[in-house]
C-alpha cells in the first residue's frame, strides 16, 4: 500500500514522507509527532497508519482538520453529518465504497445497507454517505445476536472487519452485494485473505483499497489547492465591534475596558494572515512573521496615507486619535480594508508627563494598558542590545590598554581542543583590513596588531547607554570608578531607550538580513587616526541581531471597533525620524489589497515628522505616499494667532474655551504654511479638524474655508473622539477621493548634495529660515563625515516641535530667522545625519508631579488604575 500511495502521489506531482515511529510508541509520542507536522507548512495532508488500539479521540483530534485527509477528526465528521461535505474531508474508504457501487450500476435509493464490524469514523462516514443516497442503513458487530436475520434483510453488506470463523457464509443471501473493507482503514491496507461469499454476490477487495488510496491523494491535492488560495489576497470578512458612545465621554481607560476585544488569532484570520504567520502574546496581541511578505509579494499594494499635524501645543492635537478614527471610519463604516500603523510609546512619557499614546476617546487602540506597558518587549530588547554594545566598547578599550598584542590575540582567537580558528565576524574584519588569510597561525606581527587593536579614541565615543525611564540624573555620569577597571574612567551619559540608534534601525529596516547589516554599520566612535569604528569591528553584530530577532516582527492589535493596527517601533522624533516601522507599513499594504488603505502617523508637526517621513522613511522603503492628512485644532490655531501660552497641567485660558473667530483666522497662517510644506512633495492634503466640545460652528467653518483656500484638497471636521469611526466618515470619503488622484510625489533634495546644502534646503524651504549658521563643532563634524564617506545620507533635523523655527516661543509662521546648527551627529546604521538645532535633550526628566502618582494596580482584579 505504501508503494501504491507513492506511485499515485508521484503521478499527481506530490511528495510523500513516511514517518516511522517505534512500535512501542505511546499516545503522547504519537501526538507530539502529529503536532510537529501540523505546524509544517510544507505538509498539506496527514494520514495515520497506526494500530487500531492506538486510536483515541486525543490522538485523532490532535490533527489539524485542514490536514486530516482521512476525515477522522471530530470537526470533519461533524461537518459531514451536518451536510457540509464540501467544507470538510470525507473518509476515502467510505467514498470508495459509494463510488464503486454507483459505477457498478447499483441504484442505492431505497436499498437496505448493513455495515458489519466497522468502528469509529469509518462506520459513521459509511452510514452518513449511504443515507445521503436515500439508503436505509443498519450497523452492527459480528457478535450481534440478530446478525443472521439482519443479513437476510440486507441488499448490500459492507464488511468493516474480518468475518469470524463461526459465522457461516450461508447467512449471506444469494444476490447480496458485498464490499470488503476490513483493513487498517487509514492506511488502506487489506488484511490477508477474504471471505468466500455466495457466487452471485459482488466481491470487491483490492478495488476498495486502490480507489481509497486515489481518493486520499485527491484530498491532499484539494488541501494543497486550498493552501495556495489562502496564500493569495482575499477581501476581508471582518467582524467589526459595535460602539455605544456615552455622553459625556468617559475616561479613555473606561472606554477601553468597556469594549471586549476580539481574540487576536480571530482578527489575524479575518485579515488574511495564516496560522503559522503569527506568534500570539496573550489574548489580544501577536507578532506577525516577515514570511507574509514573501507569500504576498505579487499582491498589489494599497493606498498609503500619512497623518501629520500643524505645529502643536504642548498638549498635542490628536494625530493618533485621528489616525485611529480614520481607519475605524474606513473599515467599520465604509467597508474598506484599512490598517493603522502606529509607534510604540516609551515608558518614560507614560510614567512622566504625557501618559499613553493609544489615541483617545472612542478612537483608540485596545487594550490600552497593554499598548502602553511593555507590549511584547521590543523596547526591552533594544535596551539590552544597546547596552551590550556599550559594554563591548569600554571593555575593548580596557583590554587593549592592559594587554600586549600577543596576549590580546591569544584571547581573541583562543586555542580550543588544540585548534585555533577565526569566527565568521573575525574573518569579515580581516577582509575589511585587506588581510586575506584564514589560518590564525599565518598572520604577521604587523597584521596581528592591526587585527587586535581598534585604538578607539575615548573622546570620540558617541554610543551611550540607554534606559526607558525618565531619569535626569543619568544625563551626565562618570563610569569606570571601580578598582577592577584599573584607572580607566570617563564621562558618559544615558539616553532614553527610544533615542537609541537601534530603535531607528528597527524602524527603517526591511528584512532580517538588512537589519543585521545596519546594526553592523553603526558607528560608535573614531579611532586615533580619525577612522570610524563600528559594531562590526567590535564583533558584536551577530549578538545584537539575536537580541533583536523577535523585535523585528510587527505587533498586531486592534481598534475599539475591531479593525487591525500594527504597533511597531518608536524612534525618538527629535534625533530620529519619529515614524513607525517600514516593515509594518509594507506588510499592511499587502494585507489591505489594492483598494485598501494603510494610515500611518508621523511624530510632531509636518515640518518635522512629515519631512522626515518623506525624505528618510520613503527613501528607505521605496513606498510612495498618496495622501497627507494634516491634523489641526481650533485650540492650536488660536495659540498661533496670538493666544496665551498653553501649558500641560494648567487650565486653559478663556480664549481657548470661548468663541474667538479672529484669533482662529490669524492662527491659520501656521496651517497654511504646513499645507504648503506638504505640497513641496507633490502630495495632496486633506485637513482633518479635530473638533473639541468647546469649538463653535463659526470657528470650524473659518478653518475649513481658509484651509481650502490655501490649497488643501479638502478640509473636514472630525468627531471620532466623541462617537468613534462614525464621526470621521466624511474624512474617510475625502481621503478616498484624494487618493484616487494621481500622485506627483518627489523628494525635497538629492542626497548627493553636500551635507550643508541639504541642511540649508530644509531650513529655507520647510522652516522658512533666511539661512543657517554652523558652529565650529558642526562644521568640523560635517567635514569628518564627508571624509569618512557618509556625505550622501539624508538629513534628520533635531529641532523643537513647538515652532517652525528653533525658538519654541515663536508661534505662527516666523520669518527672516537664521537657523543655528550647534552640532551634527551621524546614525550610519539607521542611515542618516542628524544636525542639532540648539540644545536637544535625549533623556527627558520627571516633572514635580509625574503621572506615576496616579498609577496603581488593583490587587484583587489585577486591573491597572490611573493610567489615564
Amino acid at each position: 500500500m505504501q508503494e501504491i500511495n507513492q506511485n499515485l502521489a508521484e503521478e499527481a506531482g506530490l511528495n510523500i514522507t513516511h514517518i516511522c515511529l517505534p512500535p512501542d510508541s505511546g499516545e503522547d509520542e504519537i501526538i507530539d509527532e502529529i503536532l510537529k507536522i501540523n505546524e509544517d507548512t510544507r505538509v498539506h495532508g496527514l494520514a495515520l497508519q497506526i494500530s487500531e488500539n492506538s486510536f483515541s479521540n486525543k490522538v485523532l483530534n490532535a490533527l489539524k482538520p485542514e490536514k486530516d485527509v482521512d476525515g477522522v477528526t471530530d470537526i470533519n465528521l461533524g461537518k459531514l453529518v451536518r451536510g457540509d461535505a464540501h467544507e470538510c474531508f470525507v473518509s476515502p474508504v467510505a467514498r470508495a465504497v459509494i463510488e464503486l457501487l454507483e459505477k457498478s450500476g447499483v441504484n442505492l435509493n431505497g436499498k437496505k445497507i448493513l455495515v458489519i464490524g466497522a468502528h469509529g469514523s469509518l462506520e459513521a462516514a459509511v452510514q452518513c454517505l449511504f443515507q445521503r443516497k436515500g439508503s436505509m442503513t443498519m450497523s452492527c458487530q459480528w457478535e450481534t445476536p440478530q446478525l443472521q436475520s439482519k443479513l437476510h434483510e440486507a441488499d448490500i453488506v459492507v464488511l468493516g472487519s474480518p468475518k469470524p470463523e463461526e459465522i457461516p457464509l450461508s447467512w449471506i443471501q444469494p444476490g447480496t452485494t458485498v464490499l470488503n473493507c476490513f483493513h487498517d482503514f487509514l492506511s488502506g491496507k487489506l488484511e490477508c485473505g477474504s471471505p468466500k461469499v455466495h457466487p452471485s454476490g459482488l466481491i470487491v477487495e483490492d478495488d476498495v483499497s486502490l480507489l481509497a488510496a486515489a481518493l486520499r491523494i485527491q484530498n491532499v491535492v484539494s488541501s494543497g489547492r486550498r493552501w495556495l488560495r489562502e496564500q493569495q489576497y482575499t477581501r476581508w470578512r471582518l467582524h467589526c465591534l459595535k460602539l455605544q458612545p456615552l455622553s459625556p465621554v468617559p475616561s479613555d481607560i473606561e472606554i477601553s475596558r468597556g469594549q471586549t476585544p476580539k481574540a487576536v488569532d480571530v482578527l489575524a484570520k479575518e485579515i488574511g494572515l495564516l496560522a503559522d504567520e503569527i506568534e500570539i502574546y496573550g489574548k489580544s496581541k501577536a507578532k506577525v512573521r516577515l514570511s507574509v511578505l514573501e507569500r504576498l509579494k505579487d499582491q498589489a499594494d494599497g493606498k498609503y496615507v500619512l497623518v501629520a499635524g500643524i505645529t502643536p501645543t504642548p498638549l498635542g492635537e490628536g494625530k493618533s486619535t485621528v489616525t485611529i478614527g480614520l481607519v475605524q471610519a474606513l473599515t467599520a463604516h465604509l467597508n474598506v480594508n484599512s490598517f493603522a500603523c502606529l509607534r510604540q510609546p516609551s515608558q518614560g512619557p507614560t510614567f512622566g508627563v504625557k501618559g499613553g499614546a493609544a489615541g483617545g476617546g472612542y478612537a483608540q487602540v485596545i487594550p490600552m494598558e497593554e499598548f502602553n506597558l511593555h507590549l511584547t518587549g521590543d523596547i526591552h530588547a533594544i535596551t539590552a542590545a544597546n547596552n551590550l554594545l556599550a559594554a563591548a566598547i569600554d571593555t575593548r578599550i580596557l583590554h587593549e590598554n592592559t594587554q600586549t598584542d600577543k596576549a590580546l590575540y591569544n584571547r581573541l582567537v583562543p586555542l580550543v581542543n588544540g585548534v585555533r580558528a577565526f569566527s565568521e565576524i573575525q574573518l569579515a574584519r580581516l577582509k575589511k583590513l585587506s588581510i586575506h588569510k584564514t589560518d590564525p597561525s599565518m598572520l604577521t606581527e604587523e597584521e596581528i596588531s592591526r587585527f587586535t587593536r581598534l585604538n578607539i579614541d575615548p573622546s570620540t565615543i558617541t554610543w551611550q547607554r540607554v534606559l526607558d525611564t525618565n531619569d535626569r540624573f543619568l544625563r551626565k555620569i562618570t563610569i569606570g570608578q571601580a578598582n577592577t577597571e584599573k584607572g580607566f574612567s570617563r564621562q558618559a551619559q544615558f539616553d532614553i531607550a527610544v533615542a537609541s540608534e537601534i530603535m531607528a534601525v528597527l524602524a527603517l529596516t526591511d528584512s532580517l538580513k538588512d537589519m543585521k547589516e545596519r546594526l553592523g554599520r553603526m558607528v560608535v566612535a573614531s579611532d586615533k587616526n580619525g577612522q570610524p569604528v563600528t559594531a562590526e569591528d567590535l564583533g558584536v553584530t551577530g549578538a545584537l541581531t539575536v537580541l533583536m530577532k523577535d523585535a523585528i516582527k510587527p505587533n498586531l492589535m486592534q481598534t475599539l471597533e475591531g479593525t487591525p493596527v500594527f504597533v511597531h517601533a518608536g524612534p525618538f522624533a527629535n534625533i530620529a525620524h519619529g515614524n513607525s516601522s517600514v516593515l509594518a507599513d509594507k506588510i499592511a499594504l499587502k494585507l489591505v489589497g489594492e483598494e485598501g488603505f494603510v494610515v500611518t502617523e508621523a511624530g510632531f508637526g509636518a515640518d518635522i515628522g512629515m519631512e522626515k517621513f518623506f525624505n528618510i522613511k520613503c527613501r528607505a522603503s521605496g513606498l510612495v505616499p498618496n495622501v497627507v492628512v494634516l491634523v489641526a485644532t481650533v485650540r492650536a490655531l488660536k495659540m498661533h494667532g496670538g493666544g496665551p501660552s498653553v501649558t500641560a497641567g494648567v487650565p486653559l485660558k478663556k480664549e481657548y474655551t470661548e468663541e474667538n473667530i479672529q484669533l482662529v483666522a490669524d492662527g491659520c497662517c501656521n496651517l497654511q504654511k504646513q499645507i504648503q510644506i506638504a505640497q513641496l512633495f507633490g502630495v495632496p492634503v486633506v485637513v482633518a479638524l479635530n473638533v473639541f466640545k468647546t469649538d463653535t460652528s463659526a470657528e470650524i467653518d473659518v478653518v475649513c474655508e481658509l484651509a481650502k483656500r490655501a490649497g488643501a484638497f479638502d478640509a473636514v471636521p472630525c468627531h471620532h473622539w466623541s462617537i468613534g469611526g462614525k464621526g470621521s466618515v466624511e474624512l474617510a470619503r475625502a481621503v478616498r477621493e484624494a487618493a484616487s488622484k494621481r500622485s506627483h510625489f518627489q523628494f525635497l533634495y538629492d542626497v548627493q548634495l553636500p551635507i550643508v546644502e541639504k541642511i540649508r534646503t530644509i531650513a529655507q524651504a520647510v522652516y522658512g529660515a533666511k539661512d543657517i549658521e554652523l558652529s565650529p563643532e558642526a562644521q568640523s563634524k560635517i567635514e569628518r563625515y564627508t571624509q569618512q564617506g557618509f556625505g550622501n545620507l539624508p538629513i534628520c533635523m533635531a529641532k523643537t516641535h513647538l515652532s517652525l523655527s528653533h525658538q519654541p516661543d515663536k508661534k505662527g509662521v516666523p520669518r527672516g530667522f537664521i537657523l543655528p546648527i550647534s552640532d551634527v551627529r551621524a546614525s550610519i546604521g539607521a542611515g542618516f545625519i542628524y544636525p542639532l538645532v540648539g540644545t536637544m535633550s535625549t533623556m527627558p526628566g520627571l516633572p514635580t508631579r509625574p503621572c506615576f502618582y496616579d498609577i496603581d494596580l488593583d490587587t484583587e482584579t489585577e486591573q491597572v488604575q490611573g493610567l489615564f
